[in-house]
């Protein structure tokens, strides 16, 4: 009998099992739903499913630009072991390739590769983050991919107004080292930075200091803070007496982008 590309479909959502397992169950049960998803069941290919609801906190990450366009790809896993595994950073490869040519979209065409992964490795797969920034003609871009055991964990992108590739692969560099949060302190989220000034207020009463200095001191501890979080704000790891706005001079930040596995 023909088997319709909607049951197979169908039977995937339920079993979590690829498109050619479920295609192949489906011809040898005569197209019994029930009886191809328990076939399934019994040969361990629909065992994806009940991964669902694990953490999958460890992947890799892809990272690059061409032809005007900088993108960072993420795909999740369990453990390193996946993580690390050829057929799972091929299929990163390849999705980060899509992104970078067709856009964030063209993840959706490719998720039969990500759910083939999860009955393969027998593991909770997913796309992560994926971010896309196009590059403007008059911008400058640079990316930084660190690598652990031959995967990406620490990708980051930076964009540009001025300056040279050289100042944007410096200050790449250093984002992967300090993991800064926010490019600016005006992009810091109003709600962290007032938890992070009562956590510092509480701090200071405990340690008994005057009444009337409090203010003063969480104010400078909040600066401290903020010089920790926001990129621009932070010491330049190669030297340390220069913050990144001054390290680049009369160039300035368009666009910032960071993934690393774990965050």
């Amino acid at each position: 009998m023909s088997i319709s590309a909607k049951d197979v479909q169908s039977l995937r959502q339920a079993t979590g099992a690829g498109m050619m397992d479920a295609k192949r169950a489906l011809e040898e049960t005569g197209g019994d739903f029930d009886a191809a998803a328990k076939a399934l069941r019994e040969k361990g290919l629909a065992k994806s499913v009940d991964r669902s609801d694990r953490e999958n906190t460890q992947g890799a990450v892809a990272v690059g630009s061409a032809d005007g366009v900088a993108a960072i790809v993420e795909l999740k896993c369990e453990t390193d072991f996946v993580a690390k595994s050829d057929g799972f950073l091929e299929v990163l490869d390849e999705l980060f390739a899509a992104v970078l040519a067709d856009g964030e979209d063209a993840i959706d065409a490719r998720r039969e590769q990500v759910d083939d992964l999860k009955v393969t490795l027998k593991e909770n797969i997913d796309v992560g983050r994926v971010i896309r920034i196009e590059v403007g003609p008059a911008q400058v871009a640079d990316t930084y991919l660190h690598k652990q055991e031959g995967r990406g964990v620490n990708a980051v992108v930076v964009v540009l107004d001025g300056g040279d590739a050289a100042l944007a692969h410096e200050i790449a560099v250093h984002a992967a080292f300090a993991k800064p949060r926010y490019l600016t302190r005006e992009d810091v989220d109003p709600a962290a930075a007032a938890e992070e000034r009562s956590t510092l207020e509480a701090i200071t009463r405990a340690e008994g200091k005057p009444e009337q200095a409090i203010e003063k001191i969480v104010d400078g501890r909040l600066n401290a803070w903020y010089k920790d979080q926001v990129l621009l704000e932070q010491p330049f790891v190669r030297d340390d007496k220069r913050s990144i706005s001054q390290l680049l001079g009369g160039a300035t930040i368009a666009r910032f982008a960071q993934v690393y596995i774990g965050s």
